[in-house]
């Protein structure tokens, strides 16, 4: 039977701006600070009949074309591409833009340009790029097309340098991946009540790094205050170096499984696909080997049972990357682009946390970690962004 976790809801434009889950990225941590923009004061028509600046503004629905480049890997990665693609195709069904994506021959900034002049080629004119690769490939198109829109995920323009530079037609948007493995980790450890777990990043950058930080605080937190034992040695936390090495990520979860570890977190991408893998492989032979999911709900992707209903996910530290993406095409239609911003999805606005529906969490499990979701929402519980005191 399926089972509700907490109703996420969708991160509304409006209310993403003026929470604080729209505060700038600390400027020590890497990212750049927010731009504020001055609100345009409201002007009344001169007469009756005639629309106002901000209407003549906005484009219609019907002759907005949105694209897509993608990252590393498929638009049916199960992670950040599908995400990112997700809310652009709802948007397409719900707000009637016309939609497209794009697949880099190589993940060099050349192939990126080209793929970003090829959509703008075509009347692709605001264009969606998941990840940090395409910081650089940003920083120029958005003086070279300035008459598109960008909106560029985990990242923000700069030349090279970490000089970072958010004109005033881009927005970039990072998430609070702290938070959202805090909550995964508190869901995990009261699941399971006692033992070892496992974490298996991609590369090491920093929404990575916050993924690992945030399920290390949630166990720790699990453990000082619901009456959880679980524990998480050096050893089992390992940056592979890559997002596309599937053997490689089977290969080091059967690793962390043999030496007895029950779940292990995976944040890295096609690595994360070898280690659901072996999750499967194992539960395919009567062993216990759980996986968190990352990004998105990777429940789907542990199905080993011939009827898909047993699945190796315990649960999946979600971004609502597909919000991300659908919401800054909404506020496009509505006249309110937040160029020259630099936003944060976070706890406060629903941008991170765990799926909607748990099927292999307790009802028990659920109904705590939301109290636990609130009092992080009412600034009860905070999470650090950094490693201080941690493993890596």
């Amino acid at each position: 039977m399926k089972k509700k976790f907490l109703a996420l809801l969708l991160c509304g434009v409006m209310a993403t701006f003026s929470l604080a889950g729209c505060s700038a990225t600390p400027a020590e941590n890497g990212n750049p600070t927010t731009e504020e923009s001055n609100p345009t004061e409201e002007k009344e028509a001169p007469e009756e009949k005639e629309a106002s600046t901000e209407e003549e503004a906005k484009p219609n629905a019907s002759d907005l074309k949105v694209g897509m480049v993608t990252d590393a890997g498929t638009i049916d990665d199960k992670s950040f591409n599908q995400g990112t693609w997700e809310g652009i195709l709802r948007a397409g069904e719900e707000l009637g833009i016309q939609t497209n994506y794009l697949k880099p021959a190589g993940q060099t900034e050349a192939d990126y340009l080209k793929e970003i002049g090829n959509l703008y080629d075509t009347g692709y004119k605001f264009i969606v790029t998941p990840g940090y690769k395409f910081e650089t490939a940003i920083y120029k198109s958005q003086t070279k097309y300035e008459d598109a829109k960008f909106v560029i995920l985990d990242g923000a323009p700069h030349s090279g340098d970490n000089a970072y530079d958010v004109k005033d037609n881009t927005v970039a948007i990072y998430f609070a991946e702290h938070q959202s493995g805090f909550v995964a980790g508190v869901a995990t450890a009261l699941e399971l009540k006692e033992g070892a777990l496992g974490f298996i990043g991609g590369m090491e950058i920093p929404a990575v790094q916050k993924f690992n930080w945030g399920f290390q605080q949630g166990v720790d937190y699990a453990n000082a205050n619901l009456g959880t034992n679980m524990t998480i040695e050096e050893s089992n936390v390992v940056y592979q170096g890559s997002f596309d090495n599937v053997p490689a990520g089977q290969q080091l979860a059967a690793q962390m499984f043999d030496k007895g570890v029950k779940a292990i977190f995976c944040a890295a991408g096609g690595v994360g696909v070898g280690t659901i893998k072996e999750g499967v492989e194992r539960n395919k032979q009567g062993k216990e080997a759980w996986i968190i999911g990352v990004d998105t709900d990777q429940h789907a992707e542990g199905f080993y049972d011939a009827d898909n209903t047993k699945s190796c996910i315990l649960t999946s530290a979600v971004k609502r990357i597909d919000n991300a993406s659908y919401d800054m095409i909404q506020a496009e239609l509505n006249g309110e682009f937040p160029g020259g911003q630099t936003l944060t999805f976070d706890i406060t606005t629903d941008g991170v946390g765990i799926p909607v529906e748990n099927p292999n969490l307790s009802d028990e499990t659920i109904k705590t970690v939301a109290d636990v979701v609130q009092q992080m929402k009412d600034g009860k519980i905070t999470v650090a962004d950094n490693g201080e005191g941690l493993i890596k």
